[in-house]
């Protein structure tokens, strides 16, 4: 996100304290991973159901929510909300690409919000709800904008507009506060805001 960075909150050297343990399946949310896993960092609006919908997935090792796209150095949730650290929610995803392709994990992500949408999610507004794709690699880079220019097709024959996802290189990756962290099998009953917009994206 185009944000100045004469104008973006401070933050901290120090990265926020989270316990490094996922929730639901035990294994480590922070580096180092096993060599044969990868990375990659996407936004689709609030990270709680976001979080799940990936974690939920065969093939994927483990994720976590955080903050990424800005320029405020580990940032805090309230700060990150006030638009002023140029951040979005984002999730981790470390996966297994023996089991799991990035096509796949794509499809996920584009099915489930609506990128057409800018800075919001539905109900959700702010930039920090923007639709955005980080990406590790230029392999990464050119299956992300193929992937996106596949289901621009399929909203334009839907009658949708156009995508205003954000595909670049990951800058860096923050981690949220710990009660963000799988929050969704911490709160059954928490706020899931995520709406696909019904058309299905063609992968492969």
């Amino acid at each position: 996100m185009n944000i100045d960075p004469a104008h973006a909150l401070p933050g901290r050297d120090t990265p926020l304290r989270i316990s490094g343990t996922h929730a639901v399946n035990g294994r480590s949310l922070v580096p180092p991973f096993a060599e044969h896993l990868s990375e990659i960092v996407l936004g689709l609006g609030c990270f709680w159901g976001a979080e799940r919908l990936f974690w939920q997935l065969p093939g994927v090792h483990v994720t976590a929510v955080g903050y990424a796209g800005g320029v405020t150095p580990n940032p805090t949730y309230d700060e990150t909300c006030t638009g002023l650290t140029g951040h979005a929610e984002v999730v981790r995803v470390i996966f297994d690409p023996a089991q799991v392709d990035l096509e796949r994990l794509l499809q996920v992500f584009w099915e489930a919000h609506d990128p057409t949408q800018g800075n919001r999610q539905g109900n959700d507004v702010g930039s920090q709800y923007r639709s955005a794709i980080y990406v590790t690699g230029e392999a990464q880079l050119e299956v992300a904008r193929r992937s996106r220019d596949a289901y621009q097709q399929a909203l334009q024959r839907a009658g949708r507009g156009a995508i205003t996802t954000e595909i670049a290189p990951l800058a860096a990756f923050y981690y949220a506060e710990e009660y963000h962290q799988q929050y969704l099998e911490k709160n059954p009953g928490g706020y899931c805001g995520l709406r696909g917009t019904g058309v299905s994206c063609p992968i492969g």
